[in-house]
């Protein structure tokens, strides 16, 4: 694209061609700087390239005032194609770091989420390490409402691991549970759907001492929700204790004597703070137990899931192995009369089941601190009736005539064998209800 100039040239009309447009010729343009690219002024900039400076002769015939006109034109031509440039220039390189800002973005997001993502799997190994790597990392804050609303929320976590971190005395913890029972809305339902939605967030531990604090947090949320429907949080506490055993005693087919409507009914009568409560409301909530178990939020949703809901006991030991003599890192759920463990809690299958019958337990001493042994007391050369599963998914024998097992403190081994020395014969739901009851009795004699 071309313009042209007229210039007087001894009277007449002489016509200057200019490789350039006319709308560049005024001296008045000024160069913008815009903050970001600008479509019609790239639409300028594409019509009119820069090109090299080529050095053309002065025509002979123009007097000496054209031909310095001439020239500076052409100087000034020259100028505004550097100016062009220069903002060409200018444009590329905000433009790079609008990309470069963009992508920069786009890589702290899946920086965070691959962080995101490791935090959960280790919150899923270890709650407690899990928490504190997403805390370090600046992806949860420090406090029991976040990490209550992170617990809430569920999204690729464990249901047991949840439950786990729940289930701890700490009094940080307490104040998580607390927080995580505060984000439940139970308003205006009846205690079995509150409970369907309370045991459907994550998977009640198999702790006395867990289950307790956690069913007591229920209680008082639910008194707050509906006042007035109990006399007491103990009420509530108790009723939903039954509930819970209950649901065990009508869907799980080891258990053979099923109770009836009026046997729930007699079980439940004085615990109103002595009074009964009413029998059409016991009724109701019997049937919608009986029509519907409680859904139990195993993570797989194995078949497994009524053997392992409110174990006796669970957590992690170390197991010495059978043939190569090694100790491994195991989850333990001790449960029916059954001792389970898995490599990891996310697993489908156990690794490994050890039923307790006719075998006995010890306290020994070895290289590794707080072990116990189980063993069969008649003839410790005999191998245990028990299986495991291998690396290619085949369930064998056991070759142990012992299992050694070590605790993480003196307090636990203490525990773990406590409970598997009571595991045939004790139910902590039993236990725990019975202790409750007796405190509402003493308080009602006072």
């Amino acid at each position: 694209m071309s313009c042209e100039a007229t210039s007087r040239h001894k009277g007449r009309a002489v016509i200057v061609p200019l490789l350039f447009p006319l709308s560049l010729c005024t001296p008045a343009i000024r160069r913008p700087t815009p903050p970001r690219p600008n479509t019609g002024l790239l639409l300028l900039l594409s019509l009119c390239p820069p090109s090299p400076p080529t050095l053309r002769p002065v025509p002979d015939d123009l007097t000496p005032e054209e031909q310095q006109e001439l020239e500076n034109i052409r100087r000034r031509k020259q100028e505004l194609l550097e100016d062009i440039q220069r903002l060409k220039d200018e444009i590329a390189e905000v433009t790079s770091e609008i990309e470069n800002l963009g992508s920069t973005e786009e890589r702290k997001n899946m920086q965070r989420n691959k962080q995101v993502a490791m935090g959960r799997k280790k919150f899923n190994m270890d709650p407690k390490k899990g928490i504190q790597f997403l805390i370090e990392n600046d992806l949860l804050k420090n406090t029991s409402d976040d990490i209550a609303q992170f617990l809430y929320k569920g999204e690729g976590l464990n249901k047991t691991a949840i439950g786990d971190y729940l289930g701890e005395r700490d009094d940080f913890n307490i104040q998580v549970l607390h927080a995580f029972v505060e984000l439940h809305e139970f308003t205006d339902l009846n205690l079995v759907q509150a409970l369907r939605q309370f045991l459907w967030s994550f998977r009640l531990p198999g702790e006395a001492q867990k289950i307790d604090r956690m069913m007591e947090a229920f209680a008082q949320r639910y008194c707050q929700c509906n006042p007035g429907v109990f006399q007491s949080t103990d009420t509530c506490y108790i009723l939903s204790f039954a509930i819970i055993m209950l649901n065990t005693s009508l869907h799980n087919p080891n258990v053979k004597d099923k109770p009836t409507v009026e046997r729930f009914i007699s079980m439940n009568r004085g615990i109103n703070d002595g009074g009964d409560l009413p029998e059409d409301l016991l009724r109701n909530l019997y049937e919608s137990i009986k029509n519907e178990p409680f859904k139990i939020p195993e993570d797989d949703g194995n078949d497994l899931t009524h053997t392992f809901f409110n174990p006796d006991r669970e957590g992690w030991l170390l197991k010495l192995g059978g043939r190569v003599k090694t100790w491994k890192r195991r989850w333990f759920i001790l449960t029916d009369n059954c001792l389970y463990y898995f490599e990891y809690t996310t697993d489908k299958e156990p690794r490994g089941i050890i039923p307790l019958e006719n075998l006995s337990i010890k306290e020994v001493e070895d290289k590794k601190p707080n072990c116990f042994e189980l063993f069969i007391p008649d003839n410790k050369d005999q191998v245990i009736k028990a299986c495991k599963t291998e690396a290619d998914g085949r369930v064998v024998e056991g070759n142990h005539t012992f299992y050694r097992i070590s605790a993480p403190t003196a307090e636990e081994k203490e525990e773990w064998m406590n409970s598997i020395k009571a595991a045939i014969s004790r139910d902590p739901f039993y236990e725990m209800l019975a202790a409750r009851k007796k405190k509402v009795s003493s308080m009602k004699r006072h």
